[in-house]
């Protein structure tokens, strides 16, 4: 067997592990997408129709007859505004314990890191009781936001940290000498030179934001729910209605994927330059 045979048989295999694993990797959102546009009598069926007439009516209830329009504005104003503010005290954070010398700075940094493996769920008992005891529990959507920032602060400032560690010092210093102060330092130099780290978290942030459904549960009402929350109204007496649970699913999953697809070029960028240094 010759050198040409034996790299094709191996180039063949490899291509039909990958598209193996892709298909199973892209099963689940297939029969998620499918079922949204499937009759609800044809969701039940086992084994499930694979050919079938697809049809729009459980987006059209989802859509319209539904609050979807009020769901949907309170997880993006949730989403947004925590993935900004999280990211910018991120990097303000970040910065600090990147270029600053002071007492406990060691500690910060792994008492960081340590905040941020703790589950969510943990956390939704203590943070209602806290949120309860102030007076907070009302708050709706104010509360989701500081209890979103709190949470994914750890993780920006953590990602954030290895970028600007990674930036030549040469360059904050030429700017300092140059009579820019600090500030005009961060948000000058260090701020542009980041944007692939910023990218990275902002996504990050953005997708648990969006997708996260346990402390959105304990902390909203029917007036400031999630999407998240918003699909387990689809749970009745009655019975489980699928077809709707997975239309309102793919709308959910839509601008996690078009936000990700879009700054791809971004997050390689920033998960290959932040692979370097810890």
């Amino acid at each position: 067997m010759t050198f040409q045979t034996r790299r094709r048989i191996s180039m063949s295999v490899k291509y039909v592990m990958i598209i193996l694993w892709s298909a199973l990797v892209l099963f689940p959102i297939y029969e998620m997408v499918s079922t949204s546009l499937k009759l609800p009598v044809d969701a039940f069926k086992l084994p499930p129709d694979w050919i079938f007439w697809p049809t729009l009516v459980n987006y059209r209830e989802v859509l319209f007859e539904s609050n979807f329009l009020r769901f949907f504005t309170n997880s993006v104003l949730v989403a947004v505004i925590s993935t900004t503010v999280s990211v910018g005290f991120g990097a303000f954070a970040a910065y600090s314990l990147a270029r600053w010398n002071f007492g406990g700075k060691k500690t910060a940094i792994a008492g960081i890191l340590l905040l941020r493996m703790i589950p969510e769920v943990i956390l939704a008992v203590p943070v209602f009781t806290m949120f309860n005891r102030i007076g907070f529990i009302d708050s709706g959507r104010t509360g989701l936001i500081l209890v979103y920032i709190a949470l994914n602060l750890p993780f920006n400032i953590w990602v954030l940290r290895t970028f600007i560690m990674e930036l030549p010092y040469e360059l904050e210093e030429s700017a300092i000498i140059d009579g820019c102060t600090d500030v005009r330092v961060f948000t000058s130099i260090v701020l542009p030179l980041i944007g692939p780290g910023l990218a990275v978290a902002s996504i990050f942030t953005f997708r648990i934001a969006w997708n996260e459904f346990i402390l959105s549960l304990v902390l909203t009402n029917r007036f400031t729910r999630t999407l998240p929350v918003a699909v387990s109204l689809f749970l009745t007496d009655t019975g489980t209605e699928w077809g709707k649970i997975t239309a309102i699913a793919t709308v959910i999953a839509l601008p996690a994927f078009i936000f990700t697809f879009a700054a791809a070029k971004s997050i390689i960028m920033g998960l290959t330059a932040g692979a370097v240094k810890g």
